[in-house]
């Protein structure tokens, strides 16, 4: 059984016609999988958009937080172009066996690929990323041309 959530509307109750399209997608992709015995590759698209993030900033630097729990450092790449940040990864889950019935699979496996268009220029030489716990952090320095800048103020 599907539970599905509704919302009031002006006549009444009304479905949201993008999120059921979705549901209906999902468990079609749910059905065929279940079928056909093999998962899509690339999927990774139980959760929405994958992988979630937060973008921030402050003065100095521009500020990419994604989740990315079970992806491996070697399995990630990331990289900087045109004002862009791309995130290309692979998160891999083992299989347990051939003769294995699942009575729930909701961890998904498979590439994923974000490109996020950032707020402002950055230096792309500065860039770093560590991932700890599950969470990447790709700090990116803003480019000098776009850094507030002080003007000392002289008297005659």
């Amino acid at each position: 059984m599907v539970t599905v959530k509704w919302r009031p509307g002006l006549s009444g109750w009304q479905r949201e016609p993008l999120s059921e399209m979705n549901r209906l997608r999902r468990e079609m992709d749910r059905i065929w999988d279940s079928l056909s015995g093999t998962r899509r590759s690339g999927s990774i698209s139980g959760a929405g958009v994958f992988p979630p993030l937060n973008v921030s900033e402050d003065v100095e630097n521009v500020y990419v937080r994604a989740e990315l729990p079970g992806v491996a450092a070697e399995d990630m790449e990331i990289t900087t172009k045109d004002n862009n940040l791309v995130i290309k990864g692979e998160r891999k889950i083992p299989t347990e066996g051939e003769n294995v019935s699942y009575h729930r699979r909701e961890r998904e496996s498979g590439s994923f690929r974000r490109i996020i268009s950032l707020p402002t220029q950055v230096d792309n030489e500065g860039v770093s990323a560590v991932c700890r716990n599950g969470v990447l952090t790709v700090t990116l320095p803003k480019a000098a041309k776009v850094k507030p800048r002080q003007v000392e103020v002289k008297s005659d």
